[in-house]
């Protein structure tokens, strides 16, 4: 039985790594594309609750772009500290930003969600940009991006950011979501136009109106927390052109502070992503020991083949986490060393995620309480 899981395992890796070598190899750098000059008016939506300590650094990186046909509509969804005030003083510096506070949730909305369609029906640009409130951007990120959007005549582009992470265990944490999402998600199925398979990063998702409108905006994904992919995945389900390029060194984002709050950040999405589906846990849960962590304890096992399988399946996720490193990060391969101990943390946080959302009956996303009922709502 073993050896069968070893030698599954091994078969598994391989298909992946060959997929992802053959799929990465249509990931543009948008750092190569020449800047957009003069185009059409970008509507830029950043939607915030309490971001006080980020949102005038990134809304000001943003101010400095070499683009100007913009403006920013920025949205203060029920914020509790200085985040309304501090997008107040940022109308000052630019006139062509605009605030909108907004005191009361809907019933049937999640909070995000309604901000960016708030957001979005205030727009008065024929291309909107979604775009969280700690993203920070060099000066000709919205130019370029533009410019390989309109080239490219496409209705929906998505940009990989550079993560930034501190201290050594939250950047093997970083590193392992990273290798798992895109194993898992097979971003670069995005830019195959036969393919169905969708994606969005809530850091940049860049969308025509036209398309946008087309599958229903966020009142389509109004209850989904993971919105920024299920805006992708409603976007090439209608047949829209999309696609997904890297931006390392246009855009960078602190994902979480520390691992604590990584692992309390994945509460409200990893139970959503396994479709609030209990078979999916367990699934998610016993592949990712049966393929991740076991090769690493087998390579003890006094037996020769098993010993090889286990080399055979080390070796085939290094080269596969090297490649998804090289593309998606700037972070160093060294952090593989502890590549067992952050699987067995990923799959910790699965299971204390799906116990958190039975056990609250829900989820709790910025302060607010949203029922697992009402998130199981088509």
């Amino acid at each position: 039985m073993l050896m069968f899981l070893l030698f599954l395992s091994l078969f598994i890796w391989i298909v992946f790594l060959i997929d992802a070598v053959i799929g990465f190899k249509t990931l543009d750098r948008l750092e190569e594309e020449p800047p957009f000059q003069d185009g059409p008016l970008l509507s830029v939506v950043v939607a915030a609750k309490n971001e006080e300590a980020h949102i005038r650094k990134s809304v000001l990186s943003q101010l400095r772009q070499t683009y100007r046909n913009v403006e920013w509509i920025l949205v203060n969804d029920r914020s509790t500290d200085g985040t309304g005030g501090a997008m107040e003083e940022l109308k000052t510096v630019d006139s062509r930003v605009r605030v909108l506070h907004i005191t009361n949730l809907p019933e049937g909305w999640l909070g995000k969600n309604h901000a960016l369609y708030k957001g979005y029906l205030a727009a008065k640009g024929d291309r909107i940009l979604f775009t969280d409130a700690d993203v920070e951007y060099k000066e000709e990120a919205f130019a370029k991006a533009l410019g390989y959007f309109e080239r490219n005549k496409l209705d929906h582009m998505t940009a990989a950011p550079n993560m930034k992470a501190k201290g050594f265990w939250l950047k093997s944490f970083v590193a392992f979501f990273l290798f798992g999402f895109s194993y898992y998600k097979r971003p670069w199925a995005a830019n195959n136009p036969k393919s169905k398979t969708g994606i969005g990063i809530g850091a940049f998702n860049l969308v025509s109106k036209e398309g946008y409108e087309s599958f229903g905006t966020h009142e389509a994904i109004k209850m989904r927390p993971d919105d920024d992919l299920q805006l992708g995945m409603k976007m090439k389900r209608a047949g829209r052109k999309q696609r997904i390029v890297s931006a390392l060194d246009l855009m960078e984002v602190e994902w979480y502070g520390t691992l604590g709050e990584a692992l309390a950040g994945l509460e409200k999405n990893t139970f959503a992503g396994l479709h609030y589906r209990l078979s999916m846990v367990a699934f998610a849960v016993l592949g990712t020991f049966a393929s991740q962590v076991l090769p690493f304890f087998t390579l003890f096992v006094p037996d020769r083949q098993i010993f090889i399988l286990s080399i055979g399946n080390i070796i085939a996720i290094f080269a596969l986490y090297l490649l998804v490193l090289k593309k998606m990060t700037h972070f160093s391969p060294v952090l593989f060393i502890a590549f067992p101990l952050t699987a067995s943390i990923f799959i910790y946080s699965i299971i204390r995620a799906s116990y958190l959302t039975f056990r609250r009956g829900g989820i709790i996303w910025r302060g607010t309480k949203y029922s697992l009922k009402e998130l199981r709502k088509p």
